[in-house]
């Protein structure tokens, strides 16, 4: 791949392609998957003849220049690139309404990656760009690595069976140190799918109730409240939904003085996962099995 392959695409259609991206993301405050991110993009503003190509390895190049002519909004603070998602950040969206010219949109974040860098500005932003490149590939590469790790992993759950992640979900918590009394067994549960407590005779207080959801959609409010009526003055809640949950149900669970609720999406569930991997037992971690893998860090 040439450090200069991009070069071939102009600094106006570069500059366009970012002004895309953000319209892409601007109405999502969750963001989106980098994948779908660049399906909706390319359904908007199509990749010319050059940019359908496809390089050696074969990549596409339309995803190349985006992902490569990102990088400056990533560091400018506008754009952020997290556990395969990529949304906009306030301040993205006050420089998106700010700099309608697309241009003078990318060159204003180019600015912001020089002083990131802290390095001397080259003359020209174009050029600038293209020396960066070669270097940035490094980067491109860990970040798709990271998108597909997520995307296969969001599968696996997704097709897991609703009581095996039920189980994984209790033995996430044990493996957290909490002590795990109840599982509820395939039927009528009442709303509740997991009792746990702070000590092994379930005589601390508070009392755990957690709540199971392997499901697409978002737990709405009504959702949210409905469990939260299952709580009593000495239990709290855990509420698991790979779906994550709605803008108002996250903001109902952070309102809770009394009936505290602690929310957890495919995200979070997945870190907590990794982050207590090392003290789940052998048969539990292959529930969700997982492996490191190592990758030379992009400089900064």
């Amino acid at each position: 791949m040439s450090p200069k392959s991009t070069a071939q695409v102009s600094f106006n259609r570069r500059a366009t392609l970012m002004r895309g991206l953000f319209d892409v993301l601007r109405d999502e405050s969750e963001g989106l998957r980098a994948s779908e991110v660049i399906e909706r993009l390319a359904r908007r503003l199509p990749p010319t003849e050059y940019e359908s190509g496809e390089y050696a390895s074969g990549a596409q190049r339309y995803e190349k220049v985006v992902r490569f002519t990102s990088i400056p909004l990533v560091k400018a603070g506008w754009l952020v690139k997290d556990a395969g998602r990529w949304h906009i950040t306030d301040e993205g969206r006050a420089a998106f309404a700010k700099y309608q010219d697309s241009e003078r949109f990318l060159r204003t974040a180019i600015a912001a990656y020089r002083a990131w860098r802290k390095a001397q500005p080259s003359a020209d932003p174009e050029e600038e760009l293209e020396e960066d490149e070669e270097q940035a590939t490094a980067g491109i590469t860990l970040e798709q690595a990271e998108e597909q790790a997520w995307s296969e992993i969001e599968r696996y759950l997704s097709a897991m069976p609703p009581y095996d992640f039920q189980n994984l979900v209790a033995a996430l918590l044990g493996a957290m140190g909490y002590h795990v009394g109840w599982i509820a067994q395939p039927g009528k549960d009442g709303g509740v799918d997991i009792l746990a407590f702070n000590d092994p005779l379930g005589t601390t207080l508070p009392r755990i109730k957690v709540q199971v959801k392997r499901q697409q959609q978002k737990v709405a409010v009504d959702g949210l409240r409905a469990f939260m009526a299952l709580l009593g003055t000495d239990d709290v809640g855990i509420f698991v939904n790979t779906g994550g949950f709605t803008r108002d149900a996250i903001d109902e669970a952070r309102s809770q003085t009394t009936r505290r609720v602690t929310l957890v999406d495919l995200e979070r569930l997945v870190r907590l996962w990794t982050e207590h991997y090392a003290k789940l037992a052998e048969v539990e971690r292959r529930r969700l099995p997982l492996q490191p893998v190592y990758f030379l860090a992009p400089e900064g």
